[in-house]
């Protein structure tokens, strides 16, 4: 499925790098992950070590949210077949091969990512209303992966889709942290920060999770709309001031904020209310899964490999550069003898959008490392998104060497501008140094390998 994400025509590396990028990818397959973590045995079902008699309830229903949503879904129903009797699932992509084998009684609708559109209110108020029938008898399992924090949006009242989308931008656009936008989304949304969760009691609810953020923290995952959270209306009021974005967001927006300090708005749900007593949340897929998958294949196939992180943060021009520089090392430090290496990192860098161009965080960190690489031999720099989809644009990311820079500047191009504009992806799609999966069906963040080869 994965076998060819680096293209042969762009690097003589591709056949060694491909196996150790698609075992990455493998290991994170939400069909899998969800698959491998449920078992049945007559009425016992068991989830992640937990055992859960089905006997008991007189509904098992499916819902979720997220880009993994689909394939998550269809290894429940593979497992629980006949069992299920309704849901809804809320995904940004239709795969024809799972939707072709839902039920009837499963309902799969499109949200919008990564702004919350139209679609994405209209299926989360199928969801809520939906939830509406479940009972203390029934069983909800529920599917989250990356995205559900667009995808699955319900603004309090009386903000609206504009406040929201206007928000979402504007805090993407300052170079805001993914978890900084999460927190300041979950205190404007009923479904974030366990809302969800206190919509589904008192039914019993099993979340099962493919992780996209760095730490696997479960309050941070598509905004923690089923488990606890500790932030705080002062805590959004806060990440808001720090960029600097209090007299540019709606007038609603901050009044709503300020209702919540004084609390007259419902906060988010905390530990030990009753809504969580009978929940429980298991991760699936991690980064750190897909980090150790690809160093065990590297080292399968003779590389000195190594996971660096899997906790990279940063702006990515930033954090391209420190890498770059660490991989123009360890090519200068090789010997004739020397084993070839494979360093693996991990996490989710930002980007502070200055520019009008085309791009995602991974072109842009990898843009910037091609220049610390300019003119080293048998080397290799890749940054991909693991989800396919590097920013609003067609590309995964980019995979570098030491001609990358030399074939820009023969188009006429100059790194550093494009790098100033944010128009990484123009300057490597020129260069032949652009990675296009298209959509993989995962997303548990952002992976860089570096490899040194032997000459």
């Amino acid at each position: 499925m994965f076998a060819e994400i680096i293209d042969r025509k762009n690097t003589p590396y591709a056949g060694l790098v491909n196996p150790i990028l698609s075992a990455a990818l493998h290991a994170v397959d939400p069909y899998d992950c969800v698959y491998h973590n449920i078992a049945l045995n007559g009425d016992q079902l068991t989830i992640g070590g937990k055992v859960y008699s089905l006997d008991e309830y007189d509904h098992i229903y499916l819902i979720g949210t997220g880009k993994a949503v689909q394939p998550m879904a269809g290894a429940v129903l593979d497992r629980l077949s006949g069992r299920i009797s309704g849901g809804i699932l809320i995904g940004k992509h239709d795969d024809a091969v799972y939707s072709k084998n839902l039920p009837a009684e499963i309902i799969f609708t499109l949200g919008s990512h990564p702004v919350p559109g139209p679609s994405s209110i209209n299926s989360t108020m199928q969801l809520t209303t939906f939830l509406k029938k479940v009972t203390r008898k029934d069983l909800v399992i529920c599917l989250i992966s990356g995205g559900g924090s667009a995808l699955m949006t319900l603004p309090y009242e009386p903000l609206t889709l504009t406040d929201i989308q206007s928000t979402t931008k504007a805090l993407l656009f300052s170079g805001a942290t993914i978890n900084e936008v999460n927190i300041v989304r979950k205190h404007l949304d009923q479904v974030k920060g366990g809302g969800l969760a206190r919509m589904t009691a008192p039914a019993t609810l099993i979340t099962l999770v493919l992780s996209d953020v760095i730490g696997d923290a479960l309050d941070a995952i598509a905004s923690g709309p089923t488990v606890a959270d500790s932030s705080t209306y002062r805590d959004a009021i806060s990440i808001i001031k720090k960029y600097e974005l209090e007299k540019s967001l709606p007038k609603a927006v901050m009044e709503h904020l300020e209702k919540g300090v004084k609390g007259l708005v419902p906060e988010t749900v905390k530990e030990h209310e009753d809504c969580l007593a009978k929940t429980s949340t298991l991760i699936v897929g991690s980064l750190a899964q897909a980090a150790r998958a690809a160093q065990r294949k590297a080292l399968e196939a003779g590389f000195q490999a190594r996971i660096l992180t899997t906790s990279l943060k940063g702006e990515a021009r930033e954090v391209g550069k420190q890498l770059g520089m660490q991989l123009r090392q360890i090519a200068a430090d090789r010997t004739p003898s020397s084993r070839p290496t494979c360093l693996i990192a991990g996490g989710e860098t930002t980007v502070t959008i200055k520019g009008s161009g085309k791009g995602g965080r991974n072109q842009e960190l990898a843009l910037s490392a091609a220049q610390e690489i300019k003119g080293v031999e048998n080397c290799l720099f890749i940054s991909l998104a693991t989800d396919g989809e590097d920013g609003p644009t067609d590309a995964a990311g980019g995979a570098v060497d030491g001609t990358t820079l030399q074939k820009g500047i023969h188009a006429g191009m100059d790194a550093d501008d494009y790098l100033r504009r944010n128009d990484a992806y123009s300057y490597l799609d020129a260069a032949g140094a652009l990675i296009r999966t298209g959509p993989t069906g995962t997303n548990v963040n952002d992976l860089v390998f570096m490899f040194a080869f032997n000459s």
